[in-house]
């Protein structure tokens, strides 16, 4: 449904507890979209990566960790000695699959809320592709 500007601002300034829900409803749109869209999500924290590949039943998931405290995966130094360690012993990596017991896109945006953002994955590519090798 269509509202045009001057409709609008009548609804924001007469009710604005409908101008909430309606802003709700397209919000909730917005997301949906994105969601059903969403294929790759990465999170990065201090010593942790995890990348995430999101299928229609499942996600595919690799995690890097630090064994070393003080590398610090959130700053361009970090990123550039796990280039330079990630086939070392100072890096752990696991790789797992979970199947979605939720709708997916609920549980897409629960990652997100946990701080994962949607990516081209690129990065959770190249690694699979050398631990498939």
């Amino acid at each position: 449904q269509a509202i045009d500007k001057a409709e609008w601002d009548s609804i924001k300034e007469n009710k604005p507890e409908v101008a909430e829900q309606e802003l709700d409803v397209f919000s909730d749109l917005i997301w949906e979209g994105v969601l059903s869209r969403a294929e790759f999500l990465e999170h990065f924290s201090k010593n942790h990566i995890f990348l995430f590949q999101c299928f229609e039943t499942h996600v595919q998931s690799i995690v890097l960790k630090s064994l070393v405290p003080e590398t610090d995966f959130l700053t361009q130094d970090g990123l550039q000695w796990l280039s330079d360690n990630m086939f070392t012993e100072t890096i752990e990596m696991k790789v797992g699959k979970k199947v979605f017991t939720e709708d997916r896109n609920a549980s897409i945006f629960e990652l997100i809320q946990q701080g994962a953002f949607l990516s081209d994955g690129q990065l959770f590519k190249q690694i699979n592709t050398i631990i498939e090798s």
